[in-house]
């Protein structure tokens, strides 16, 4: 991690400055039942950090104190892992909340995971699920063999419960990764794609897909390093950025927590360890509030090209839709 820091500090890109926290988004942990090689936080069965129900209670806390802040977005590692996942997003719900969890589906075939299906759905929970692509062997590729069998097997158990349904509420949104150094395809396009193949192929129902450009930090990162394509990528994302996607990337009204409870201006400089721009070390939930940050500076880095680069790219999807 600290060689590709070292090649993303130096940087031309625009300054930035936070407008609000509308977003909270919590890293529950790095552990996770798969090992993707896109995989920018480097989780995987073998990790074993976990936010603890102390930290839960200071993610609530903070809540509490920012009326601005209307949505919890739980990522991970897989968040399902997470002892707190349920009680944080039963917590949640009753501050009335928008929910959002950020699934990987194999989960849902976990041991201990039989209801999270329902459980989901009974708490309105919004789902991002990551699917890099409606090909099986692309996605074994990706993401380890058998995962592309136990992912459609996980859309069809939600769309069994009234996710991705119409009039249901139940919001299915499904996620593209590219799988090599290169931007990802128009979203539209793809998005009739994967609507065409998922339905005749598997009678799978979604509501929207979301391309995410990948970041070469972490795992993703060193694979570039690697190949000698590190240098080779950052120069496409240098040439593909577009000025006017930076009013909207996502960290404008987001920040960003780690299973410790510090804070940071984007989940990718949560992965390379950047703090909150104007701060030397680390700050904690505990010590801020969301009234606090609006209108602070947000720390970039090179690799924010890639937030801005062709269509842009968020934990929404494309910004240029």
């Amino acid at each position: 991690m600290h060689a590709t820091l070292d090649l993303l500090v130096r940087t031309t890109f625009p300054p930035l400055t936070r407008r609000s926290v509308e977003t909270l988004q919590v890293n529950l942990g790095y552990r996770c039942n798969q090992s993707c090689v896109h995989c920018h936080v480097n989780a995987g069965p073998h990790r074993s950090e976990e936010m603890s129900a102390e930290m839960v209670d200071a993610v609530l806390a903070f809540i509490d104190a920012s009326p601005t802040t209307r949505v919890l977005d739980l990522t991970g590692g897989a968040p399902e892992l997470n002892p707190q996942f349920r009680r944080l997003v039963i917590a949640g719900r009753a501050r009335g909340m928008r929910l959002i969890d950020r699934c990987n589906l194999t989960i849902l075939s976990e041991p201990g995971q039989d209801d999270l299906a329902e459980f989901l759905a009974e708490n309105r929970v919004e789902i991002v699920a990551s699917l890099p692509c409606y090909l099986a062997e692309n996605v074994d590729r990706q993401r380890g063999p058998g995962t592309f069998d136990g992912s459609i097997r996980g859309l069809q158990r939600l769309n069994a419960v009234g996710y991705g349904q119409p009039d249901s509420g139940l919001l299915l949104n499904l996620v593209f990764n590219p799988q090599g150094p290169v931007l990802p395809p128009p979203q539209a396009v793809l998005a009739a794609a994967y609507r065409e193949r998922l339905t005749n192929d598997y009678g799978i129902f979604f509501n929207e897909l979301f391309t995410l450009t990948n970041l070469p930090i972490q795992r993703f990162g060193s694979l570039l390093i690697s190949k000698g394509q590190f240098n080779e990528y950052l120069a496409l994302l240098r040439a593909a950025h577009r000025p006017e996607n930076v009013e909207q990337v996502m960290c404008r009204d987001l920040l960003s927590i780690d299973w410790q409870g510090y804070v940071y201006d984007c989940d990718f400089n949560q992965q390379l360890a950047l703090p909150v721009a104007g701060s030397p070390v680390r700050r904690h939930i505990s010590e801020l509030s969301a009234t606090t940050q609006n209108g602070q500076p947000i720390r970039v880095a090179e690799h924010c090209f890639g937030c801005t680069a062709g269509q842009g790219s968020s934990c929404g999807g494309a910004l240029d839709r």
